[in-house]
């Protein structure tokens, strides 16, 4: 497979949050609109114009979407962390649905300040695209990652490595946006999926991986190294 040529990182807005934005701007807008014009107080007018204006901002935030490229060629073996956000789990766990064996599971929450744009771990094909209806427990919850809402993509590495990602919705996320399609090339650069508000990734790694990252380590999604496989 050849890599496309990288690029200088650039920020956009994702278009996941384009909706929420334009319909959110045109509510606050009118309400700020209806205080100023039929109460005599400006009072309330400039209190909810402040508080709504930050809460806008951060909303903003979290739909950026920075066009990032890894800065390395020779992408051979490298896992690659799928998201921005802190590392809250490293740990050998058995992986029943997919592979039926012992996987190292790597995890990163995105907490609702972090960009929520989801990258590929590795290069490789898509084997498996699923979509598995749940729970919406706190994300970070050890029992998040089955119980919870999620979309699973296996992906083969070109050296024949099948690596899973598993996007897990949280209390808060309630869409879950997945890009990948079954039997397509996928490469790291390549925007995986999206989660709205709050949410976690785990990546299952077979056993003998090296692990590049430590617990509560922070991640930047296409950038950090989490592991070199075998």
């Amino acid at each position: 497979m050849i890599k496309k040529i990288k690029k200088l990182k650039k920020i956009r807005l994702h278009r996941e949050g384009t909706d929420t934005l334009v319909y959110g701007f045109i509510v606050i807008a009118a309400i700020a609109l209806l205080l100023w014009r039929f109460i005599d107080s400006k009072v309330p007018f400039w209190c909810f114009t402040a508080i709504m204006g930050t809460v806008y901002c951060i909303v903003i935030n979290f739909f950026r979407c920075p066009i990032r490229f890894f800065p390395e060629e020779d992408t051979t073996g490298l896992v690659v962390a799928p998201a921005d956000g802190r590392v809250v789990v490293i740990e050998e766990v058995d992986e029943d649905v997919y592979f039926h064996e012992r996987r190292i599971m790597v995890s990163i929450f995105m907490s609702l300040f972090n960009v929520h744009a989801n990258w590929f771990p590795v290069d490789g094909k898509v084997k498996t695209v699923a979509h598995h209806d749940g729970n919406f427990h706190k994300a970070w919850l050890p029992k998040a990652s089955e119980e919870n809402e999620h979309a699973d993509v296996v992906i083969t590495t070109p050296e024949g490595t099948d690596i899973l990602c598993r996007q897990i919705a949280g209390a808060v996320a309630r869409r879950i946006v997945t890009y990948a399609k079954q039997g397509e090339d996928c490469y790291i650069d390549e925007h995986l999926g999206f989660i709205k508000f709050g949410s976690r990734v785990d990546v299952y790694l077979p056993l003998g991986t090296e692990i590049c990252i430590k617990m509560g380590q922070l991640t930047t999604g296409n950038g950090t190294i989490i592991a070199k496989l075998k």
